[in-house]
């Protein structure tokens, strides 16, 4: 086992669970399926247990503890084999992997198991780069790229910083650096709902940056942030959008252009 930073990772597993989130479930399928061909290429079996819903972020961040004890019970006993659970997003990941042990700390039991939950519980960037040990190839053309990355993502998983390794591996792709990089997009799940200005000002400070970058499209880790900032460009009529990294990764390192 090896540790980096506060985390100790294991050595590479032969099967892993995939917990896909209520964004890719309903909005974008295309990256849960390949974050799944980034796995299977690694030789890991994933499973996806089909009963996974919510991971209690919105109700937890909204103030409502005794709905999202009830989200994250239904999902604290999805994945009983001692097999890693890997979330192709920063904020779900940060709620399973930090939150759940706080949400059962009145329960022994339950938290005994939210504890062990949460020790296996991967964002998928970093399950690729720490415990996959991914070394890829870069079967693309030139390009230049910019990231956001989730609030979560960089203050609770520290997950930017394995994107951009990632990243550094593909040596056609040029990551441009912007003015709000560590600055949220807005979308703060129920936060955009509550605050609709103040959410639709800050993904408009978000966007303008990025495309000072001029890069060709951005990268997010998370559907939430990308949806968000995707709808922004559309009402502005702009064709500048951005893509989930699991996509990029996967269309960059596929022999046939990731239309398999």
């Amino acid at each position: 086992m090896e540790e980096t930073g506060n985390r100790h990772y294991p050595e590479k597993p032969a099967r892993v669970y995939l917990f896909g989130t209520c964004l890719i479930d309903l909005f974008c399928p295309e990256a849960g399926m390949d974050a799944v061909r980034l796995l299977e290429r690694e030789g890991i079996e994933v499973h996806f247990p089909a009963d996974q819903t919510c991971c209690g972020q919105p109700a937890h961040s909204s103030g409502f503890p005794e709905q999202t004890r009830a989200v994250a019970l239904s999902q604290l006993r999805l994945f009983p084999q001692a097999w890693p659970v890997i979330v192709p997003s920063g904020s779900c990941a940060g709620m399973m992997r930090h939150h759940y042990p706080k949400i059962f700390a009145d329960d022994p039991q339950l938290l005994a198991e939210a504890k062990a939950l949460a020790e296996r519980v991967f964002e998928l960037s970093e399950f690729l780069l720490e415990v996959a040990r991914v070394r890829l190839t870069d079967q693309g053309a030139p390009a230049r790229v910019a990231l956001h990355t989730s609030c979560a993502a960089r203050r609770e998983m520290g997950t930017h910083l394995h994107v951009r390794t990632l990243l550094g591996q593909l040596p056609g792709v040029e990551v441009a650096m912007h003015s709000h990089e560590s600055e949220c997009c807005g979308f703060g799940g129920t936060f955009s709902l509550k605050h609709p200005a103040i959410s639709s000002a800050m993904a408009s400070d978000k966007v303008e940056a990025l495309q000072e970058t001029g890069a060709q499209t951005f990268l997010s880790a998370d559907c939430g942030c990308m949806l968000n900032l995707n709808h922004t460009l559309q009402k502005r009529g702009d064709g500048f959008q951005g893509q989930h990294l699991a996509s990029f990764l996967w269309q960059r390192t596929a022999t046939d252009g990731g239309q398999s």
